[in-house]
């Protein structure tokens, strides 16, 4: 039988944190929508301004620059993603945008505040006037990344008034938002692995980053190629060992009695006792019960665990 994940996390009836490591490019135009039409995998024409989707903006040849949360914003849209790596992000989205009317700039004015437990959406309610996955603000928007969590994306200048009114909920590390990130299967890109995958290495086809569907975008072809002729040889996995470093974990597996580098987290969570999760590409055919361990640690063993979804698509 498939393992579970053993690694838990306390979180308070209303926490918040906040999110130093991610930001927003946004895209701001009337030619905006038809301009992330043409660049993205997700279907940003078929967008409700009360949702938000997975997607991702890759090169010619389907390797992603960018992976990130999009969603109508201050009357045009933001990809919220990772900070690291968004500078070349936001050139290689950019690049053709001199022939449209759409401004595509990195969002320097607003910071992003995490509201963690069973309590967030009813603070989100006692903050906002509409309802929805997405909920613009005035200051800024509220959108919902799942049932125990919000993401912020406001005005500095309404930081304060909002922490002010989270007095009765306790801050947090920003560690618990990576924890509910890894352990629900939600990849992230980083510098380090900026054009190194296709999106479906990272699960994008499963959580609803691509649309099959929707007109020619850069690097469709390949993209679709890994969907309907099976291409795609890699898959991202869930796996649970001990941990002793903030810095990214790096994996060796076991291959009969010797050991082979498995590659680095997409990312990971370690908690104060050393118990850890990640997020890894591994190939697909990879045996469940194969061995793992960090690359600087022959002590600990890793094991592979189960997603919270299928990878079948």
């Amino acid at each position: 039988m498939s393992a579970q994940p053993s690694v838990s996390l306390n979180t308070p009836p209303l926490a918040w944190t906040e999110l130093a490591d991610w930001q927003s490019i946004t895209a701001i135009g009337e030619e905006s929508k038809s301009y992330l039409q043409g660049q993205v995998t997700c279907d940003v024409v078929q967008l409700d301004a009360t949702e938000a989707t997975l997607g991702a903006h890759c090169d010619a040849k389907g390797k992603m620059w960018s992976l990130f949360r999009l969603f109508h914003h201050n009357g045009g849209y933001a990809l919220w993603q990772h900070k690291s790596g968004i500078e070349t992000a936001l050139q290689e989205i950019k690049k053709y945008s001199v022939f449209s009317k759409v401004d595509i700039e990195i969002n320097s004015q607003q910071v992003s505040l995490g509201i963690l437990g069973e309590q967030a959406e009813a603070f989100i309610d006692s903050i906002s006037e509409s309802t929805g996955d997405v909920r613009d603000l005035g200051f800024g928007s509220a959108v919902k990344i799942d049932a125990m969590r919000w993401l912020l994306l406001v005005d500095e200048s309404a930081v304060a008034t909002l922490t002010a009114k989270l007095t009765a909920a306790e801050k947090v590390p920003s560690n618990d938002w990576d924890y509910f990130d890894v352990s629900a299967g939600l990849p992230r890109l980083t510098a380090a692995q900026q054009n190194t995958h296709i999106p479906q290495m990272l699960n994008l086809q499963v959580l609803g980053g691509i649309s099959f569907e929707k007109g020619c975008y850069t690097g469709q072809e390949t993209v679709a190629r890994a969907k309907y002729r099976g291409t795609n040889k890699k898959v991202m996995r869930l796996i649970q060992g001990k941990g002793n470093t903030t810095s990214p974990f790096t994996f060796e597996r076991a291959v009969g009695d010797n050991w082979r580098g498995a590659g680095e987290a997409i990312a990971q969570y370690c908690n104060e006792n050393g118990d850890a999760l990640a997020l890894i590409v591994l190939n697909k055919d990879i045996e469940f019960d194969t061995g793992f361990r960090l690359a600087d640690d022959n002590d600990n063993l890793w094991s592979l665990v189960e997603l919270p979804y299928s990878l079948n698509d």
